[in-house]
């Protein structure tokens, strides 16, 4: 993204500690896939993309579990650190403990801060929070947006002159509030000074007795600070806490990666039944068929013709390359091979240049 714009350093906070109950999963959720590669892992990338100086995750259920796949999987050249939140006292105290990892900021510097379960929120995005935030100079700039069905969300409250002045959670909200339709997406860039003076001056009388990172809005209201909100796209920044949101965020991620791909020269027959993991790579002239899925680390050769309803996973694929309905896990193909229907190829397997696999063949 290059530099977003003139200011000091800007940090991040990934909150990554919760449960995710409504998962119902032995799998913490912030490693839920979309796509071959776990959410909060996809916010990472959405980081490493924009100029932060350091970012820290903080992790609780599960914590040795979630540390590890983002230690193997996070961008190269992202600084990422780890704080542990022993229980779970609400995104307030998260953010609390957090900021012992940003004590070398100073006055002029920013603060991220968001949840590990939005996987689709983009750079630009991210970028264009920072550029709103640092240009009006507010204590606080949040991500909004507006939803037909609001229930369940945090509402946000607005001032007679339009000026954010608080937000106010489901639980708490009164019948008048509940009405609201502009919502938080619990993405935020603070004024990073503020943080801790302001976390200090709120309270867990709520209705869950926890507490939230959401009152420090209207603390930085009330105290006098100017509050600010972003529009975003309701697509973007929707949460997943179950699985039919995770489905339907992974349905969004999946037709990014297909657009993606067809501008770069990418043919698809059926872009909405071709499944295409992120970490595939694919060179120009390729045309992948109806009902294929590509999964894993596969890469792919120019002017190969896969489909339809191929499976590819962890190979590699020459160039012009023909192969129909085959399952190819783990293995090597050579340039301008064909292999014909109902072909399995397995991990040891290798294909030479320009050969033929008829019907039926199997290879470990």
């Amino acid at each position: 993204m290059g530099s977003i714009a003139t200011g000091g350093q800007l940090g991040a906070i990934v909150l990554a500690a919760g449960e995710g109950t409504r998962m119902r999963s032995s799998t913490p959720k912030p490693l839920h896939e979309l796509c071959g590669r776990a959410m909060v892992l996809h916010i990472l990338d959405a980081l490493a993309m924009i100029d932060v100086d350091r970012v820290v995750v903080v992790v609780g259920h599960q914590a040795e579990r979630v540390r590890a796949a983002i230690i193997d999987g996070a961008p190269q050249g992202l600084d990422v650190q780890f704080v542990t939140q022993e229980q779970q006292r609400g995104t307030g105290d998260a953010v609390s403990i957090a900021l012992s990892a940003f004590d070398h900021f100073r006055e002029g510097d920013d603060l991220l801060v968001m949840p590990a379960d939005t996987p689709l929120l983009t750079s630009t995005t991210l970028a264009n929070l920072v550029r709103r935030h640092r240009a009006v100079d507010t204590a606080v700039t949040l991500l909004s947006t507006t939803l037909e069905d609001p229930t369940g969300y945090g509402r946000i409250l607005r001032a007679r002159d339009g000026r954010v002045c608080g937000i106010v959670e489901q639980a708490d909200a009164t019948e008048q509030e509940q009405l609201i339709r502009e919502i938080n997406t619990s993405i935020y860039c603070f004024r990073a000074a503020l943080v801790g003076p302001a976390l200090r001056r709120i309270s867990a009388s709520n209705a869950q007795g926890e507490l939230y990172l959401t009152d420090i809005v209207g603390v930085l209201f009330e105290a006098g600070y100017q509050s600010d909100a972003l529009v975003g796209d309701q697509d973007e920044v929707a949460g997943v806490n179950d699985r039919l949101q995770l489905a339907a965020a992974e349905a969004v991620m999946r037709r990014r990666i297909n657009e993606s791909w067809m501008r770069r020269g990418i043919n698809l027959e059926d872009p909405d039944g071709t499944m295409i993991d992120w970490s595939v790579v694919l060179h120009a002239d390729t045309q992948i068929l109806a009902g294929t899925s590509l999964r894993g680390h596969c890469e792919v050769g120019g002017g190969c013709r896969i489909g339809p309803h191929a499976v590819i996973e962890d190979a590699r694929i020459g160039e012009n390359v023909i192969i129909r309905s085959a399952e190819i896990r783990g293995a090597t193909v050579g340039n301008a091979a064909t292999i014909e229907s109902f072909c399995q190829l397995g991990p040891d397997a290798q294909v030479a240049d320009a050969e033929v696999l008829e019907a039926f063949t199997k290879r470990p």
